[in-house]
């Protein structure tokens, strides 16, 4: 059977969870509630037989943060593909297919970082279900069985079918409430969390086809990348690159997409109100983190690195205290945090961001 090479995706910046998550220090290089990091999660959840040792694509400035994150978990990257600049998952994708081509690698599995995997056999299960469609040329994408009409989420629709391998009908982008409804009451229709699996030469070849402006930005990013250590550092070639999404690029507009649909307990934690969700909460429905002190309290998630923090007397609150930096704001107020941090920068406080 193929070997599979994942490639974790480490270049997201977080910042609906900021100040917790930082350019210096993204969300995927913290515990976030856990034991170990998010990256360490990633990168431990395929370290059985079939997987040989990841690469890591990232930026330049948290090549450090990356290995010794992962050394403390026993995990040698194959590669660590260093970015020069974030330029979205297609350029990201299009380069670790060219370095992984170049090692000789049989499959891919392409994973975010970031997200969290409560049932990590299952998603193992998964990829090996859909080994077999990628050993024969598909470009296999990991739907996740919905279990709320999510907004925020991208989904997949399923062509009509048996097995668990299916033809991918369409991608749909983040519906109205209305809509997500409908699609959860659908088998057919599967969040898409940004998961994939191919043969390098494969989706090279449907890249070229498909985008070959990313193909030929891809082939000269690594072309002149030196190699030194296990490092591939990337220059000028792949800032060049189109920032276009992977799924735009290639999975919307192949013949070659097959989904297959899993429940692996998948969160993306992107949000403040999802990592109170995934939190163990207080019977009053409090996620605290910390030295904080919680007085007739309720749905509140607070994280604190340092101060002691009091709550009284209040509820549905995210409050957090980080590297000096206080925020206070709804709990389910994504866009309010995103808010929060153009402010900053407007304010001339981007050594905060």
């Amino acid at each position: 059977m193929s070997k599979i090479t994942p490639v974790l995706m480490s270049g997201g910046a977080g910042t609906r969870l900021w100040p917790l998550s930082t350019q210096a220090k993204p969300k995927q290089f913290h515990a976030l509630g856990g034991e170990r990091t998010l990256i360490q999660d990633t990168a431990l959840r395929f370290t059985t037989e079939a997987y040989a040792p990841p690469m890591v694509i990232c930026s330049a400035a948290h090549a450090d943060l990356v290995r010794t994150q992962l050394a403390e978990v026993g995990v040698t990257p194959a590669a660590l593909i260093l970015e020069p600049q974030g330029r979205n998952t297609g350029p990201a994708a299009a380069v670790a297919a060219e370095v992984a081509s170049a090692d000789g690698c049989d499959l891919v599995l392409m994973v975010h970082a970031d997200a969290k995997i409560t049932d990590p056999a299952a998603l193992r299960a998964a990829v090996a279900a859909g080994t077999a469609a990628a050993e024969a040329g598909a470009l296999v994408i990991f739907g996740i069985t919905p279990t709320s009409p999510e907004t925020g989420y991208g989904y997949i629709r399923a062509e009509v079918g048996d097995g668990v391998v299916r033809k991918v009908a369409a991608f749909v982008e983040k519906p109205d409430l209305a809509t997500a409804e409908r699609y959860i009451a659908d088998p057919a229709y599967s969040w898409n969390a940004g998961i994939f699996l191919f043969r390098p030469d494969i989706f090279l070849a449907e890249m070229a086809r498909l985008a070959p402006e990313l193909a030929a930005a891809a082939r000269a990013a690594v072309a002149e990348a030196p190699r030194e250590g296990g490092a591939v550092r990337l220059g000028e070639a792949f800032v060049r690159s189109p920032a276009v999404a992977v799924d735009v690029a290639i999975f919307e507009n192949t013949d070659k997409a097959m989904v297959v649909s899993a429940d692996i307990g998948w969160s993306d934690v992107g949000a403040y109100g999802a990592l109170w969700a995934e939190g163990a909460r207080t019977p009053a429905g409090d996620v605290l983190q910390g030295p904080v002190i919680a007085v007739d309290t309720r749905d509140n998630l607070a994280i604190s690195d340092g101060p002691v923090v009091v709550l009284a007397g209040v509820e549905d609150l995210a409050v957090v205290v980080e590297n000096g930096v206080v925020l206070v704001t709804r709990r389910d107020a994504p866009g309010a945090v995103r808010a929060a941090v153009q402010a900053v920068k407007a304010a001339g406080r981007t050594d905060l961001l």
